[in-house]
């Protein structure tokens, strides 16, 4: 049997995300922490998928857990994408 994934929480987090990166940067996502310097927060991939799921009209149903899941793993695709994009771009 196919699961079938609500994908509008899906492009209300990647619009959320594109805004945050535009307003604030990739470092905004990155944990502080000197030994891992490229780790992603992942409080701030989850402030995201939330605040895209808070975003969505009234009317509409609270998105499935595994909504929640596949939007958070896109957002941490495409932060993985761009921070290696950055380190190759720096030359690190």
């Amino acid at each position: 049997m196919a699961d079938i994934i609500d994908l509008s929480l899906v492009a209300e987090s990647r619009k959320y995300l594109k805004k945050l990166l535009e307003a604030r940067g990739v470092a905004y996502f990155l944990d502080k922490d000197a030994r891992r310097p490229f780790k992603l927060e992942n409080a701030k991939v989850d402030l995201v998928v939330r605040t895209a799921a808070r975003a969505r009209d009234e009317g509409r149903r609270k998105p499935h857990a595994r909504a929640y899941e596949h939007a958070r793993a896109e957002v941490r695709r495409e932060l993985i994408r761009r921070v290696v994009a950055e380190m190759i771009h720096t030359g690190l």
